[in-house]
């Protein structure tokens, strides 16, 4: 509705009110980890307009730990059919979590060593930031985090579209990477 949307950016627009410090923002950041299902999505938004959160139509995944980010995408939480996973470089001044992407995975099996080529340069498999920041027109994949609860998780990505996600009640990883 057009009245998430607006709460949503207002929160995104009073950030530095609401994580004033880096130490709220890494207590935001703290929260942030954990398993993730994707809810609600817009797109970019329009030209001096909003865009309509969506009810995102398939299960969607993300993942964040310690050291790691993953995505995907699956059947439900049990049965994941493909998983991105890579190191996240998380800046808490900016609340920007830049993304590397190491490793594919097709049914939790790890798929990687076998992508060819123009799959693997297309996605930027084992590309370091300084891989992008040499690159005029390259830029890491990154995501803004808005906010994030024990419940919930709110992130804007680099085209500008805003993603909502609810916390798993478990671990995605054993189903997602293959690994407890």
């Amino acid at each position: 509705s057009d009245d998430l949307y607006d709460a949503v950016r207002y929160v995104d627009r009073n950030a530095s009110k609401l994580y004033p410090d880096e130490s709220a923002k890494g207590e935001m950041w703290k929260r942030a980890y954990g398993s993730w299902k994707l809810q609600l999505a817009t797109g970019p938004p329009a030209r001096g307009g909003t865009t309509p959160f969506k009810t995102v139509p398939i299960f969607a995944y993300a993942m964040i730990d310690e050291n790691n980010f993953g995505n995907g995408v699956g059947i439900n939480q049990d049965t994941i059919i493909l998983s991105l996973l890579g190191p996240h470089y998380f800046n808490t001044k900016r609340r920007v979590m830049g993304i590397g992407i190491e490793d594919m995975f097709l049914f939790s099996n790890k798929v990687t060593q076998f992508l060819p080529e123009f799959i693997s340069g297309g996605m930027g498999l084992k590309k370091k930031p300084t891989d992008f920041s040499n690159k005029k027109g390259s830029r890491m994949p990154a995501f803004t985090i808005i906010g994030s609860s024990e419940k919930s998780l709110i992130a804007r990505g680099g085209s500008g579209g805003i993603a909502i996600w609810t916390r798993l009640d478990k671990d995605i990883r054993p189903a997602a990477y293959g690994v407890e």
